[in-house]
């Protein structure tokens, strides 16, 4: 199924396993969110809640859209990413990626912040996104990924100022790592060594998962 194929594909670029299949967290029916969660009008959306009895663990549930699942079971962007899927193929992702990050850093006892999790979001976009290219169209560079990723989103208006700036900023970050990764990666298309350096690329990926948010970016304005 598309989702366990997405935390997969996640899981192996980056190392990373949890004891959790995401399907076993989905939602597609608003109706079963908690109540301050129905009313909303989003796409994707990971709730995440403490019992209230304070107990040291997190109750999780990823909801997406019936709508979105249904589309991309019609075109799926792991066989075939193109422009008409891959706005819902980015926002299944982001909700995998959530899910993914938040349960992998839960079990080893690391705070998240939600900039840190918005910022690793768009970096998995980012990198999935050339590495589902990079297989299905061989000897295809995709150099209009970042462009279509980052210069052509936009903020939800319906935001308030906190909340935009916070997605403003996650992506600003996203935006300069991913940059540097590119650069890094055109420069060694079409070299004999290039695989070698792929791989060196997946090891700074591997890492930088692993960072803190504070380190992750300290790290981009050192690099970038």
């Amino acid at each position: 199924m598309l989702l366990s194929r997405l935390q997969e594909l996640l899981g192996g670029i980056y190392d990373v396993r949890i004891a959790h299949n995401v399907y076993d967290f989905l939602v597609t029916d608003r109706a079963c969110l908690p109540c301050q969660a129905r009313g909303g009008n989003l796409e994707e959306e990971l709730i995440v809640a403490q019992p209230a009895d304070g107990a040291d663990e997190l109750a999780l549930s990823l909801y997406l859209d019936p709508a979105l699942l249904e589309r991309l079971s019609r075109q799926d962007p792991l066989v075939h990413l193109h422009a008409g899927n891959v706005a819902d193929c980015w926002t299944a992702l982001e909700g995998v990626s959530h899910f993914l990050y938040l349960s992998w850093n839960a079990g080893h006892d690391k705070p998240v912040s939600l900039l840190e999790l918005e910022m690793q979001a768009e970096v998995d976009k980012y990198v999935v996104s050339y590495w589902l290219l990079r297989r299905q169209l061989p000897g295809h560079f995709p150099v209009e990924l970042r462009h279509a990723l980052f210069a052509r989103t936009r903020t939800d208006p319906s935001l308030n100022a906190r909340a935009s700036a916070m997605y403003r900023e996650a992506s600003r970050y996203a935006e300069r790592f991913c940059g540097r990764l590119e650069s890094r990666l055109e420069c060694w298309r079409g070299r004999p060594e290039g695989a070698g350096h792929e791989a060196e690329v997946l090891t700074e990926l591997r890492r930088f998962y692993r960072l803190t948010n504070t380190r992750k970016r300290a790290h981009i304005e050192r690099s970038a």
